[in-house]
């Protein structure tokens, strides 16, 4: 599986993730693959007030855990860098969250679980 393959899978999950967002849960998408400093916030959107920043993971079956239990400290770590930043470069004030948002499948079949405020 080369990388080619995993970013045309990774499009496909925030495609798949962002019109989640919008038409199952009424959020406004804001940015899509926002780069922050050293790391990428796949989906900034916002929930009401809150502005929610969200890591989409895709993985094609759960034989090696499933997709959220690839979202990490480190991962944790630079999304709070990046929320951080773009604070900082915007002023926003109000109440954030960080969300994931799992696909398990491929575009012929396929399952979204959204956890709302995972760390």
């Amino acid at each position: 599986m080369g990388k080619t393959h995993n970013s045309e899978i990774g499009n496909w999950g925030e495609e798949i993730a962002a019109q989640f967002l919008q038409a199952q849960k009424a959020y406004t998408i804001v940015h899509r693959n926002l780069r922050l400093g050293r790391s990428e916030v796949d989906i900034l959107c916002i929930d009401n007030q809150t502005l929610v920043f969200v890591e989409v993971k895709v993985r094609k079956n759960s034989q090696f855990g499933h997709p959220e239990s690839f979202v990490d400290a480190k991962k944790a770590g630079y999304l709070h860098r990046a929320a951080d930043l773009y604070l900082e470069q915007t002023g926003f004030s109000g109440f954030i969250r960080f969300d994931v948002v799992a696909i398990t499948g491929s575009p012929k079949s396929y399952e979204i679980l959204h956890l709302v405020d995972f760390f």
